[in-house]
């Protein structure tokens, strides 16, 4: 009895672990403040990023993996909400802020490249690296990693 219900337990943990890991949704953290992310780590997916949304409630944000460093330029075509936008290193540090980036709706939208190179960029509802206090150097924990 106590075997089947240790393995019972077995399966549903994994079960419960892929559903996770299928959903990939995590947390990205600041210091105390952290944000419930959806990790876009697909060309697709960044290609789509949070095109179309209307909205993104104040607790979430997109969080942007590239395969290697990489100088990594994003606009805000067909993006309905403004953003900020964090580009940060292997290390996780922050490497440049686009605060307070406003949607574009135009067929022509300019491109925003920090001319520096990131592993991960967030994005997170405007107007919060401002109220988190957020600036060069800051290290995000992903508790994944």
């Amino acid at each position: 009895m106590k075997k089947t219900i240790l393995i019972l337990f077995l399966i549903i943990t994994a079960a419960a672990a892929i559903v996770i890991l299928n959903n990939k949704k995590s947390q990205a953290c600041f210091e105390e403040r952290c944000f419930f992310i959806e990790v876009a780590q697909t060309l697709e997916e960044r290609q789509k990023g949070l095109m179309f949304r209307e909205k993104l409630d104040r607790d979430k944000g997109m969080l942007f993996i590239f395969p290697a460093e990489q100088e990594a330029s994003f606009w805000m075509k067909n993006t309905l909400i403004p953003l900020d936008i964090i580009w940060l290193n292997e290390n996780k540090k922050v490497v440049f802020i686009s605060e307070n980036t406003q949607p574009c709706l135009k067929e022509k939208c300019p491109s925003i490249n920090p001319g520096v190179k990131a592993k991960y960029v967030l994005e997170l509802n405007a107007g919060l690296a401002e109220e988190i206090g957020l600036v060069k150097g800051d290290k995000m924990q992903l508790p994944s990693n």
